[in-house]
């Protein structure tokens, strides 16, 4: 992902890595790590250790995290979303998400992706369209539709999160406003 091209015409690839259901915001950035919560890149090194324990060591940047349902329960901790992608992660799919964990991975520039996740499997190949609103597993040849992002909150990823679009518009804009 690239910093100045927008994330709707991009195309994400990498592997998916596999979780079941109920991924708190606990598994995701370890309450016994919190003493590292001032120094994010540090934390990151230990992105979902506690689901997997090898996960941060073997992904590699552009693979997915897929979930099943009720992915990022738990505290609103902004720092789980936060450090999934900083560990370079493409994107969070899964089946459902916790509304204030979804609400928190838009705000930091982490697409999560509402799909059914039901038949990819551990190390597929997946390539993500944001624009067509699809997964297309690589290894089965499947193709999984998500749930459309709204528009805003598209333009809020394509600027790289909640804080860089408010800077760059000078505040809060809404697609096809007169910012836009």
């Amino acid at each position: 992902m690239s910093g100045g091209s927008p994330l709707a015409d991009e195309l994400l690839t990498g592997r998916a890595w596999l979780f079941g259901d109920d991924i708190s915001t606990d598994h995701i950035a370890p309450g016994r790590l919190f003493h590292l919560r001032t120094d994010l890149p540090e934390l990151a090194k230990h992105v979902l250790e506690d689901a997997r324990p090898e996960f941060a060591g073997a992904m590699k940047p552009g693979d997915f995290v897929v979930g099943g349902r009720n992915f990022g329960l738990g505290s609103s901790r902004e720092h789980a979303p936060r450090i999934i992608k900083l560990a370079g992660v493409g994107a969070v799919l899964a089946q459902s998400f916790a509304r204030i964990f979804f609400r928190n991975a838009i705000n930091v520039g982490l697409p999560v992706l509402q799909c059914d996740t039901s038949g990819i499997g551990e190390q597929d190949e997946l390539e993500v369209d944001l624009g067509a609103g699809e997964v297309k597993d690589l290894t089965t040849g499947a193709v999984i539709p998500f749930v459309p992002l709204p528009p805003v909150m598209v333009t809020i990823l394509n600027d790289g999160g909640l804080v860089a679009h408010v800077k760059k518009h000078g505040g809060f804009a809404l697609p096809g406003g007169p910012d836009a």
